[in-house]
């Protein structure tokens, strides 16, 4: 996780400094999104079909020779704003493929009773990496050139698979149904569209953070509004996960949480309002702080969404359930993150931030209203 978000750093210094253009930023959105609309139905069929832990072995090995490929085209002075699109298409594609697998082998690591607390501390010890890596990778961009970053990104992997290579993965108890047919992704599909609490969550989580992302646009609150530079801009990509450590320690912790549906609601009003403080805000501090908040609503209701997810969703079925899932929680930040900048070119950065919190207050109350089952949520089978 530092260095992904290391990368998501450096690839968003390195295309501005390159472009100087807030569509720019907002086309690495896109770039990463068409993939996912295109191969992550497949990828599910693939993590229900196909042996998980090789899956994930191999996508590992292709991002980490991604990550190198961009040091290296760097360090030779090759780089173009083309080339890092092209990784970035790469990147996700393959992604498409081992996020249901990495999502579907988690359920069988741990006891369902302890599953929340589990999610909670992967969250916790994710965030912790979100801190760490955007922080050291302002200094490393400003000390030791962009490349040092991919660099960084690429070693990172083994560590990565150091870890994955012990892990048991259960074979699939009933993988001989799943195949690579149009019937098979429509089995997925069909399961969360007769599934209230599964589609409402997808729904709001593509809603809020399509229009209250601002990740593609904080190069230009660096540089621009709050004047802080590299340095600045790893502290800001940093901040969220601060309120995020803090979800993460409480539903670590915490057991047979009730009205779970209007707790999502309300973290995701947190959410959109604390954006709206970040776009308004003309100072460093102020900032950091409003984005503190946005992590503790996203992380919150992150956890909480995960769970439900995972735990009513069959194991033959889970991985397409995550490949559905992610057309709206990889869809919702990318197109995000291309509409916050390409309505930051018409009206400026701060105003495209406070009409994302905005938009997104608006639509989750929407959904509270014409989706009850969701307000109406109380409680999964997680008690002790």
């Amino acid at each position: 996780m530092m260095g992904n978000q290391m990368q998501t750093v450096a690839v968003a210094w390195q295309v501005y400094e390159i472009t100087h253009s807030a569509a720019a930023l907002g086309l690495i959105g896109i770039v990463q999104f068409l993939p996912i609309l295109l191969f992550s139905l497949i990828g599910g069929v693939a993590a229900d079909k196909l042996d998980r832990k090789k899956l994930l072995i191999f996508s590992q090995i292709v991002l980490a020779l991604s990550a190198g490929s961009l040091a290296l085209i760097t360090h030779l002075n090759l780089i173009q704003s083309v080339w890092i699109y092209l990784v970035l298409f790469a990147n996700a594609t393959i992604n498409a493929f081992s996020q249901p697998a990495r999502q579907s082998v988690l359920p069988n690591l741990v006891p369902k009773e302890y599953f929340m607390n589990a999610v909670g501390l992967n969250t916790l010890q994710r965030q912790i990496g979100v801190i760490i890596g955007p922080a050291v990778a302002g200094f490393m961009i400003a000390g030791l050139g962009v490349q040092s970053i991919y660099l960084f990104n690429a070693v990172s992997f083994v560590f990565l698979l150091l870890t994955i290579i012990p892990i048991h993965v259960p074979a699939h108890i009933e993988a001989t149904k799943a195949s690579f047919s149009l019937k098979s992704i429509m089995e997925g599909i069909h399961f969360v569209k007769k599934s209230p609490i599964l589609y409402s969550t997808m729904i709001l989580d593509f809603l809020a953070t399509f229009f209250g992302t601002a990740n593609a646009l904080m190069p230009i609150f660096a540089k621009d509004i709050l004047h802080v530079g590299a340095q600045g801009l790893g502290l800001l990509y940093a901040a969220p996960s601060i309120g995020g450590i803090l979800a993460g320690l409480f539903f670590s912790s915490v057991h047979n949480l009730k009205h779970q549906g209007m707790i999502i609601i309300s973290a995701v009003m947190l959410y959109g309002l604390a954006t709206i403080g970040f776009g308004l805000s003309k100072s460093l501090m102020l900032s950091l702080f409003f984005l503190s908040l946005t992590g503790a609503g996203d992380m919150g209701s992150t956890i909480l969404r995960n769970t439900i997810r995972q735990m009513i969703t069959p194991d033959h079925l889970r991985g397409r359930m995550v490949s559905v899932n992610m057309l709206f929680i990889q869809g919702g930040p990318r197109l995000g993150d291309a509409e916050a900048g390409f309505l930051a070119a018409l009206v400026g950065a701060p105003i495209s931030v406070v009409i994302g919190g905005v938009g997104t207050i608006a639509m989750t109350t929407l959904v509270a209203i014409f989706i009850p089952k969701l307000r109406q949520y109380q409680n999964h089978t997680i008690a002790r």
